[in-house]
């Protein structure tokens, strides 16, 4: 712990909903035992009451806090034995120290009781409000050491405990052997510690001999003390226990196994010695290898310590030049360059260095020269790869040198909220156009701001100051998508649309916005003071309701290609179900996207990866048409039904206009993998072609080769994942409308653009847009068809079924036709075969299709996606913005066209909707004589399927359908007939 600060744990056990009834009464007489580091606390008893409220704040102290997040807080719920036959358990709740929040960003809570056994019966909820607070303490206090007493009565308590959770563990069994049990929840308990024990005393204190403390079933810190004492000396990680297994077992591979290892030279400058120290001067050292020219920084003190790096294999050259240089300034700011000397070295015997190598120690070697001898340099020469922990912070000779947008770098997005205001109502309004007696009953609407995103409520009117409309009421929700750090304010305007003129103002400060996690906790609303211009410093005021939602996840990607759906409150993280590794290893025959001198094409391509809020960019690869970047990158996977996402592009911002202005990066193309289709703990290495859809067509830029593993230690836990729902709770509960949701998540997709777009180096714009999917919501004629085709390929199967009844029923082959008699009265007779044979049938068909699944992951299709089927004005028309920049006449020949699609959809939804009118039109009388006709045919039907058996029923009906062609009718049938000429509501509309 540092010195002068200490940090406590705050517990504030709220109330319990809906517990299960233990007193044998059918009510419960709940109270909680919290434990924490070896410390434990109780809260009062709430008797006969099944959703207790206590309301209690428990305080514990963090020894210490480095190791925190790996601590356990566990919450045991048991029914008082004053007012039942024994203390019995009613449940208990476990959270990680790596959920824990500072104080102010704490919100209330509900978790769900667990049980301690198979055989209990456990039911209800616990809401709790756990956070932690840093306070400063006197010098002496903070540095005195724990006394040794107490770590001996640790020692002492540990032991007792062990015995305590022996003798449980004997009288679970007896319980289990008792048959007579009313209820096998009502295990055998020790009696719980005293109501008056004090929190102030010692972390576990010895109860009496006659009560006993209920036994806790997992405390972190009844570890032996030394265990404690080398936890205390850990590093503060800030990581839980899983996270550190996570980095112990997957992260332990070599950071480059999916990847080649790239051959580098590395050359370390570190300083130079002059013979004759000269003042004035200033000497810088020169690089010589090949064509490759490069100078150190110039420094007057000759220490420069920096590394340079050089892709072996754009090398030409076998040796290694380094010169050293003294630069002297003249009266006339003037300067001359003198050689200090030379020293050369060959590739062939340069050391190779490979990690977890140590660094290889810089030495000194003399410069050779004939005009100033003496004179030496420091540095260190080695062929390492890019795994060496120098190549970052190196320069690099395959991506420019030292240009900022060049640079391998990672980028996350940020936090996002959903922001709920509901705006309830105003009062005591001081309206300027009550003054004008023109407007009677003026209009108003409140309008809230923040950042960019504005958004309006309905209009409501205002009677006179007698009526029950002087003080309108609108109950209206507004959502917003806040990110952190937040914005300062959040600005409610009420409006007067009589006279254009805002009323009044309230500002409301984000950071001190109340957070809830669900839709249980019962939030405060606010009245606000408006405020007008400077003559008017009270206008009314304003009844709000604000509160960041921190149950819902805010999307801010397209819903089908979604990489992250955990809620943005941290109390609801959920620990890591696997590992994703990505190696991006390079690219093959990429086109050239712009000319270099104006004389040649090139292309100086990058990789851009993204999974969740983290994006990971590789470095720029300058002037090659098959870079390799050989990078490896890895992600924490919550979801495996999740994709990643990852684009190529040309970097244009590394160079700047005339005016000073970077250039846009050009996309090549783009790629997908749903973590659902890959098998866990393989390695995928494949290449992928990159087309690009263009104005003037798709296009193939290239081949991207990466390699892909998505690693899982536990099948449970992915198991698991397939029965939870996809999103957060409050999705469900309280969901949003599908327009809603668009509006919310193009909001996203702004606010993360915007902020990766002020990162250094900048991600761009059409980066990110590109990789987000933001253009999903536009029209297509493109999209369009292939979505059509896709709902046609759906329905395959389904024609393809009836084709073949239609040829057994026309016995197009006889004996296939004889073979479903046989079937028929199989089914008949022995109707309870007929399930068992379905899913037996479909368990054949999956094994025998798994030799023949596709064994590469899936990616983007071209064919799938129509691109090369589609015309140019298609094309033009779907990279034409709102609004629209084309000519009169071309959006007249798009409008005409979409007027003929929308009217093959308008007749398809018309002939659907008269299908479902005529089945309602036999039962409403609308046409008397088809109705009382179908009237007389239920009643024969009714009396006749009292006599004919229902077997016997289907058999005929069978027989009847699969009946030989020569005792068919070429004519519809009756039945057919009939429903045709049911009347529907089509002749009725205009």
């Amino acid at each position: 712990m540092a010195e002068g600060c200490a940090r406590k744990l705050i517990v504030q056990v709220c109330n319990a909903k809906n517990l299960m009834p233990k007193d044998g009464q059918g009510t419960a007489s709940a109270y909680a035992i919290v434990d924490f580091d070896g410390q434990r606390r109780r809260t009062k008893t709430k008797f006969r009451d099944l959703n207790p409220e206590w309301d209690e704040q428990l305080e514990f102290v963090v020894h210490d806090k480095d190791s925190m997040a790996s601590e356990i807080l566990e919450i045991n719920l048991y029914n008082d034995k004053k007012n039942g036959k024994r203390s019995t358990f009613l449940g208990k709740v476990k959270i990680g120290g790596s959920t824990f929040v500072n104080t102010g960003a704490e919100a209330l809570v509900y978790y769900p009781l667990e049980k301690r056994s198979v055989f209990s019966q456990i039911k209800g909820e616990l809401g709790l409000k756990v956070y932690y607070v840093d306070e400063d303490l006197p010098t002496s206090e903070a540095a005195a050491p724990p006394p040794a007493e107490s770590l001996k009565e640790e020692e002492k308590v540990e032991e007792k405990k062990e015995d305590e959770k022996k003798e449980e563990k004997v009288e679970e069994k007896k319980e289990d052997e008792k048959k007579g049990e009313k209820a096998a929840g009502d295990e055998e308990k020790p009696k719980p510690p005293q109501e008056d024990s004090k929190p102030e005393e010692s972390p576990a204190p010895a109860p009496p001999a006659e009560v006993e403390n209920p036994p806790v079933a997992h405390i972190e810190k009844s570890r032996p003390v030394k265990e404690k004492k080398e936890a205390e000396k850990r590093p503060d990680l800030g990581l839980n226990e899983l996270d550190l297994r996570s980095l112990a077992s997957g992260r332990s591979r070599s950071a480059c196994d999916l990847v080649h290892r790239m051959p580098f030279l590395y050359v370390r400058v570190v300083k130079a010695k002059r013979a004759k120290p000269e003042s004035g001067s200033s000497v810088y050292a020169k690089l010589v290898i090949g064509t490759h020219s490069i100078k150190t920084k110039s420094q007057s003190d000759k220490d420069w310590d920096q590394v340079f790096t050089f892709d072996k294999e754009g090398l030409n050259s076998t040796s290694l030049e380094v010169s050293v240089w003294a630069e002297e300034k003249k009266e006339n700011d003037q300067s001359t360059e003198s050689c200090l000397g030379t020293v050369s070295f060959d590739l062939q015997e340069v050391p190779k260095r490979v990690p977890p190598d140590s660094p290889l120690a810089p030495q000194w070697y003399t410069l050779e020269s004939d005009d100033s001898p003496g004179n030496d340099v420091m540095l260190a020469v080695w062929i390492g790869t890019q795994a060496d922990e120098a190549f970052q912070e190196a320069w690099q000779s395959d991506s420019g040198g030292f240009i900022p947008e060049t640079r391998a770098k990672v980028y996350l997005s940020p936090k996002l909220w959903y922001l709920r205001l509901t705006v309830i109502q105003t009062q005591d309004l001081q309206l300027r156009s009550h003054a004008e007696p023109k407007v009677r009953s003026p209009e108003l609407y409140v309008k809230a701001q923040l950042g960019a995103q504005v958004f309006k409520t309905s209009r409501t009117s205002v009677g006179s100051s007698s009526s029950s409309s002087a003080n309108p009421t609108w109950n209206e929700d507004l959502l917003f998508v806040a990110a952190e750090p937040f914005e300062p304010f959040l600005v409610v305007t009420v409006e007067d649309v009589s006279n254009g003129q805002p009323v009044g103002h309230a500002k409301v400060h984000v950071a001190s916005i109340e957070r809830r996690t669900d839709d249980r906790t019962d939030l405060k609303s606010r009245w606000f003071n408006l405020v007008g211009d400077e003559n008017l410093p009270y206008t009314g005021r304003i009844h709000l309701r604000v509160c960041l939602e921190g149950g819902y996840h805010v999307l801010d990607e397209a819903a089908h290609v979604t990489s992250d759906v955990r809620a943005s409150a941290k109390q609801l993280a959920k620990a890591p179900i696997g590992l994703l590794e990505v190696g991006i290893r390079g690219a093959s025959n990429l086109l050239p996207v712009k000319t270099k001198d104006g004389t040649r094409g090139t292309t100086d391509a990058y990789v851009v990866a993204k999974y969740g809020p983290k994006w990971v960019r590789t470095r720029t690869i300058l002037d090659r048409f098959n870079p390799r970047w050989n990078e490896q990158y890895t992600w924490d996977v919550y979801d495996p039904c999740t994709v990643l996402t990852i684009g190529v592009f040309d970097n244009g911002r590394y160079k700047r206009d005339e005016a000073g202005k970077p250039g846009k990066d050009v996309r090549l193309g783009k790629i997908r993998v749903r973590l659902s289709t890959l098998d866990t703990n393989w390695a995928y290495m494949n290449s992928y072609s990159l087309t690009v859809l263009l104005p003037d067509g798709a296009k193939k830029m290239g081949e991207i080769e990466i390699a892909v593993r998505f690693s899982c230690s536990s099948w449970f836990s992915l198991i698991q994942a397939y029965t939870t729902p996809m999103l957060p709770r409050m999705h469900y509960v309280r969901p949003l409308g599908p327009a809603q949701q668009d509006i919310l998540r193009l909001t996203a997709m702004r606010i993360v653009t915007g902020r990766l777009a002020r990162s250094e180096p900048p991600l761009g714009q059409e980066v990110v847009q590109f990789l987000l999917d933001s253009d999903t919501h536009v029209w297509s004629m493109r999209r369009s068809k292939a979505n059509w085709f896709r709902v046609v390929g759906c329905l395959i199967r389904a024609a393809t079924l009836a084709r073949w009844l239609d040829g057994i029923r026309t016995w197009v082959h006889p004996p296939t036709t004889v073979l479903v008699h046989l079937l028929l009265v199989a089914v008949v007779f022995c109707p309870h075969l007929v399930l068992p044979t379905i899913f037996m049938y479909a368990f054949m068909i999956i094994v025998l299709r798994f030799r023949y699944r596709q064994r590469a992951p899936h990616s983007m299709d071209p064919r799938l996606s129509h691109v090369d089927s589609v015309v140019p004005d298609e094309l033009d028309e779907e990279f034409d913005g709102f609004p629209t920049t084309r000519s009169p006449e071309q959006v007249r020949i798009r409008y005409d066209r979409l007027r003929a699609l929308a009217g093959r959809a308008q007749t398809l939804l018309g002939d659907v909707a008269a299908q479902g009118e005529r089945l309602e039109a036999l039962f409403n009388w609308r046409d008397p004589r088809a109705t009382g006709i179908f009237a007389v045919f239920c009643l024969f039907a009714s009396l006749m399927f009292y006599a004919v058996p229902f077997k016997a029923f289907v058999l005929g009906t069978g027989f009847y359908y699969l009946r030989h062609p020569r005792f068919r009718d070429d004519m519809p049938s009756v039945p057919l007939n009939f429903f045709r000429r049911l009347p529907s509501l089509s002749d009725q509309t205009m």
